[in-house]
């Protein structure tokens, strides 16, 4: 599936309620396995395009097609079959409070339908992924901002998406954290082959990682590449926090997700 399209926008405009549009004629294409970050000014639209590719709004103009498959006029039933390919992250950890970290993590598979002894087996394996095994059993509000975050990035594991969609998901993390949550984002799109939309305004984190931008400005959207000389890259330098797990552990990782999942 590398390099076919799997988000397309045609001339979509979208705004709230009878306000202007906040994003105008918009057209772009993004092929499976593509890293972008997302930047902007507060309030240019960066949260509305993230909400229009997971089908939480609907444009004013214009077509939106997701995995070549047009959502002008699809319904309830289609909508939730292409999100199970897909997966938000908001800089809010919305993790449900009175449920264990092996819950919340555990929450979409069971919405699919996995068995028990399934869900053990991946649940253990992800939280392991992200470093949180032995906290299987705790509540969110007994972690750490970070801790937290990484639970709901483990959750967005669970299912190995096609594409995940982050919303300032570093925005509530100190510097290390959020270094540490880019490595997993980092590591699923090189293992996973997930596609990778990031919102941030985090001026360190974009010049630190060398991936191209998704610029929203003036109610318009333009593209920049890592190689068109644009000063954001000047100073990007290697990733000096924690060392990652190697790529070999993420690929032994996978193929344990595909075997669990098929067995």
């Amino acid at each position: 599936m590398e390099g076919q399209t799997v988000i397309s926008f045609a001339n979509v405009s979208a705004g709230y309620d009878k306000g202007p549009d906040v994003l105008t004629d918009v057209s772009f294409n993004i092929s499976s396995g593509s890293f972008y970050f997302l930047t902007g000014a507060s309030g240019a639209g960066k949260t509305t395009l993230l909400r229009l590719i997971y089908q939480l709004h609907k444009p004013n103009k214009g077509h939106i097609k997701l995995f070549g498959q047009d959502c002008s006029s699809i319904n309830r039933d289609e909508i939730s079959k292409l999100r199970h390919k897909m997966v938000i992250v908001f800089q809010e950890y919305s993790l449900i409070s009175h449920m264990t970290v092996f819950d919340n993590v555990a929450l979409p598979l069971r919405v699919r339908g996995f068995t028990q002894d399934k869900i053990k087996k991946l649940v253990t394996k992800t939280l392991e992924w992200v470093g949180l095994g032995k906290y299987a059993n705790a509540y969110p509000m007994e972690l750490s901002g970070g801790q937290q975050q990484r639970v709901s990035v483990a959750r967005a594991i669970i299912i190995q998406p096609n594409i995940l969609l982050a919303d300032e998901p570093t925005g509530n993390l100190d510097d290390d954290n959020a270094q540490r949550l880019m490595e997993l984002f980092i590591q699923m799109n090189k293992v996973f082959g997930t596609t990778v939309i990031l919102a941030t305004h985090n001026k360190k984190l974009l010049e630190t990682y060398r991936f191209p931008l998704i610029l929203v400005e003036n109610h318009h959207v333009a593209f920049s590449g890592i190689n068109d000389n644009n000063p954001m890259f000047e100073n990007a330098r290697k990733w000096k926090g924690p060392k990652p797990q190697s790529q070999t552990d993420f690929s032994k990782l996978s193929k344990q997700f595909e075997d669990i999942g098929n067995s």
